[in-house]
């Protein structure tokens, strides 16, 4: 296949395409900075990967690429725990995936032929966060920021059906990995200063990274794969036992928690996707029959920390 991938310049994006260059498919890269890209995927060690520059929030003569792809892949979005969540920074957080959605369906809609599939990416805070309740891809969606926000990513993919085109939407879980949330958890466990965040009873709802780009590449390739699927692993965990395991594998204890106010100073509205979390259970994945590698956390944490 030819594949056209945003966000392949990030953490899942760039295991992404390693697994598809891999798996010896062309790949289209739609990105803002070309010149990182090219150090990222060297031309080299990646010939049949192209480089197309693009504005993500603005159509242009971009979005004609699109056009020659069997399939689009977008992961594309600002990084949600980064930085206090102000005004502007609100903004940016849902103007990168609503609109930079609305852009990539605009250059399916016009493209000559078609891409069969788009694969778009969401998050599990869809659901908003509980203690308590637990949810699956038939759950109501919450009613807080990164909801609302969830809610206007999938509404712009959705759109791209009414052209026949199939659609999957993925809510990533916190995707681990060597990078992502993982990395900024593992230096206080180094110098014997890990623990729990916040209370430590807050759900943690989370996927191998290696496991997430297998269900991308099951969604690229399975015409019957249509629709929500939740992207975690089958055992989600409370926080409190994630330092636990991490402490184990480590080697290190697990006993000094991060407390919540710290968090907030930290990431301000932002520190609410760590300090109170969604217990989500992949349902639909798990009918379709895929097979996790890394279902449970000791597993995982063993894989990525060895």
């Amino acid at each position: 296949m030819k594949v056209a991938v945003t966000g392949a310049t990030g953490f899942v994006g760039s295991r992404l395409i390693q697994r598809l260059h891999r798996e010896g498919h062309t790949i289209l890269v739609l990105t803002r900075n070309t010149t990182f890209a090219q150090k990222v995927f060297p031309s080299g060690a990646f010939p049949n990967l192209e480089i197309v520059a693009y504005t993500p929030t603005q159509s242009g003569s971009w979005q004609s690429a699109i056009a020659l792809c069997d399939a689009v892949v977008n992961l594309a979005g600002e990084p949600i725990g980064e930085g206090r969540w102000t005004p502007e920074r609100k903004q940016e957080i849902l103007n990168s995936r609503k609109l930079g959605t609305q852009k990539i369906v605009e250059a399916i809609v016009s493209a000559n032929p078609k891409p069969t599939v788009l694969v778009n990416a969401s998050a599990i805070g869809f659901y908003g966060t509980s203690e308590t309740a637990t949810f699956d891809e038939t759950s109501l969606s919450g009613n807080d920021f990164l909801a609302e926000v969830c809610q206007a990513w999938e509404a712009e993919a959705t759109k791209v059906k009414d052209t026949g085109v199939r659609l999957v939407i993925l809510r990533f879980g916190i995707v681990l990995g060597n990078g992502g949330a993982l990395a900024k958890m593992i230096p206080p466990f180094k110098l014997f200063a890990g623990g729990p965040i916040g209370t430590g009873r807050q759900w943690f709802s989370w996927i191998h990274v290696d496991d997430l780009v297998n269900l991308i590449l099951q969604a690229l390739t399975k015409p019957e794969i249509e629709g929500v699927y939740n992207a975690t692993a089958p055992n989600p965990v409370r926080m409190a036992d994630l330092s636990h395991s991490l402490g184990e594998v480590m080697h290190r204890p697990s006993w000094l928690p991060v407390p919540s106010f710290a968090m907030e100073a930290l990431l301000g509205d932002g520190a609410i996707v760590v300090l109170e979390g969604q217990k989500v259970l992949p349902k639909r994945t798990v009918e379709t029959g895929f097979e996790y590698r890394y279902p449970n956390l000791q597993s995982a944490l063993k894989e990525i920390l060895k």
